[in-house]
């Protein structure tokens, strides 16, 4: 890609003023008219018939680009969280069967995401649309202070010598198994998902 851009930038008879790509998505700031623009797609897609371009451009001042990117009266740019029109909102609840640290990671997750991707003018705003949210899917207070609160590099088992053993995740038999490795083996239990529906039935079964 990178000798691709070179050709079709060095070639070009209208060049953007600025290009920026991270992997197959490419952002570009274009103050040449509409009409050059189609041209630019066009002389893109006449390079290598392999490598095909569309294009979406801003609207209502935002784009979305990894992040969700808008225009600030004084030509600077802001960002913060993309999320498609048709997104739900609905994560992993709280009530489901799930280990609680794989409850807290989905939480953490998120507002990780946020703190990556909000300037600073749209932050507090994402985190308070994340508490709702998080509250939405059945978590309570303290969960959601624990993950706004939890710093992104903390890790409390990083131990190298450090036992741990993976086990399925199955209610109050997990935690005293748990209790038992901890306390006279020494080792940290990790409780994995329960498996889905397509894990257990074989591809190419048909069920009426």
């Amino acid at each position: 890609m990178k000798d691709f851009e070179e050709r079709a930038l060095d070639s070009a008879p209208h060049k953007p003023i600025c290009w920026f790509r991270y992997v197959d998505d490419t952002f570009v700031i274009w103050i040449q008219g509409p009409d050059n623009l189609k041209g630019f797609l066009n002389h893109l897609n006449s390079i290598n018939p392999c490598i095909q371009f569309t294009m979406e451009t801003e609207s209502e001042g935002h784009l979305p680009f990894l992040a969700l990117i808008s225009g600030r009266p004084d030509g600077s740019l802001g960002h913060t969280v993309y999320r498609k029109p048709t997104h739900t909102n609905l994560y992993l609840n709280a009530k489901s069967h799930h280990h609680p640290s794989s409850k807290q990671a989905a939480l953490s997750i998120l507002v990780h995401r946020a703190r990556a991707l909000c300037d600073q003018e749209s932050l507090r705003a994402e985190l308070e649309f994340l508490k709702d949210i998080f509250r939405r899917n059945g978590y309570n207070d303290r969960q959601i202070h624990r993950a706004l609160n939890r710093h992104p590099n903390s890790n409390q088992h990083d131990d190298p010598r450090e036992t741990v053993a993976f086990l399925p995740f199955v209610g109050t038999i997990f935690n005293r198994i748990s209790r038992v490795l901890s306390r006279h083996l020494i080792i940290r239990s990790v409780g994995l998902p329960p498996k889905k529906i397509s894990n257990v039935l074989r591809p190419g079964i048909t069920w009426d």
